[in-house]
């Protein structure tokens, strides 16, 4: 007989799969991967969570990533919306010297 624990590690062991195939396309590029890494070894070390830890590192990843993406974004658009400031322009020096 096949114990419920089993069962149920099996089943969200698969669960996790999928959702992550399903939304890795464009996750695994931005934060999924790295934020699943370090959520896997701090959910191990917390209590032997490390699908859970896997699951919730690479929302949080992607979140970050995400976030940081905006802030490039926005920055890129206040630097190319300001006006470009024309270079001083230099003054001929005569070397003479003020008497």
């Amino acid at each position: 007989m096949i114990r419920s624990r089993t069962i149920e590690s099996v089943f969200v062991t698969l669960l996790v799969s999928v959702v992550l195939l399903v939304g890795a396309r464009d996750a695994a590029a931005k934060g999924c991967l790295k934020g699943a890494a370090v959520g896997a070894v701090a959910g191990h070390v917390a209590g032997h969570h490390a699908v859970l830890g896997a699951v919730t590192g690479c929302a949080v990843g992607h979140h970050l990533a995400k976030k940081q993406q905006r802030q490039q974004q926005q920055l890129r658009q206040q630097q190319s919306a300001r006006p470009a400031q024309p270079l001083p322009t230099p003054t001929p020096d005569s070397g003479a010297q003020p008497t």
